[in-house]
């Protein structure tokens, strides 16, 4: 570790001039700075996810679930922090942001990488999603990686098999009845049962966030279309029973 450099700042230490430098609103309107600060601060926090989900995925690929365990209560606390966010949008009102809202031009929120590369890092592997990042663009790049490599899914299920569980074909069906075992004699596989709860904590934050994202669009577009073409709160609607570890939630029936 190296020494903190003489004379160094609060300011430099963050590079506050570059950081708060990076707000830049294209109207006059009093309301354009929330937007941008609100959307800026959700990509740090997704940038911080990503950290942390790198750190999750290695540890409990190693099997080392207790380690893991922090990194994965930290995605979930972000997740919150995020949801609650929407309720500082939320005073936005429909007649503030029509004001500006031309100034978005065809941007949108669903070109976000980082949110897909999340996705992609839990385990819902869509490659559509590629198609709307340039070949040789650095998104594309780290989607593609996040596609390949290995989930936190992938390194849950790898988990359960080196237990000794029959995952069968991994379909969803099949990894139910896996962790349902694990569930049943939760004192025997603890390890495992507290890694399911987990990943259903992480889930549960997702959906948390995709639930309040829509009733923020709709409270303030209602159903116009986004600004990026997409079917703006109707998209979002069908994206509410998305799940990454949706074999984590089926179980509950048969337990």
């Amino acid at each position: 570790m190296t020494a903190t450099p003489a004379g160094m700042t609060y300011a430099d230490y963050l590079k506050l001039d570059q950081l708060l430098s990076a707000q830049q609103p294209l109207s006059d309107l009093h309301d354009e700075m929330l937007f941008i600060v609100i959307h800026q601060t959700k990509e740090l926090w997704m940038k911080e996810m990503l950290h942390e989900l790198d750190l999750a995925i290695g540890l409990v690929g190693d099997g080392r679930f207790a380690e893991a365990y922090k990194a994965m209560a930290r995605i979930s606390r972000i997740q919150a922090v995020m949801t609650l966010s929407w309720d500082v949008l939320s005073t936005l009102t429909p007649v503030d942001y029509l004001k500006f809202r031309y100034v978005l031009g065809a941007s949108s929120g669903f070109q976000s990488a980082q949110f897909r590369e999340i996705e992609y890092r839990l385990g819902l592997k869509d490659p559509a999603y590629l198609a709307h990042y340039a070949e040789g663009t650095g998104e594309r790049a780290r989607l593609q990686a996040a596609l390949d490599q290995p989930s936190l899914r992938d390194v849950a299920i790898a988990a359960l098999e080196r237990a000794g569980f029959d995952v069968g074909d991994r379909s969803v069906p099949a990894l139910a009845a896996a962790w349902l075992e694990v569930y049943r004699d939760a004192n025997r596989w603890f390890e495992l049962y507290e890694l399911a709860e987990k990943l259903v904590d992480i889930d549960d934050a997702l959906a948390s966030w995709r639930h309040k994202h829509v009733l923020t669009v709709e409270r303030i577009i209602g159903r116009k279309r986004g600004t990026g073409g997409s079917e703006g709160a109707s998209y979002l609607r069908s994206t509410l029973d998305k799940r990454a570890f949706p074999e984590l939630w089926a179980l509950r029936t048969d337990l």
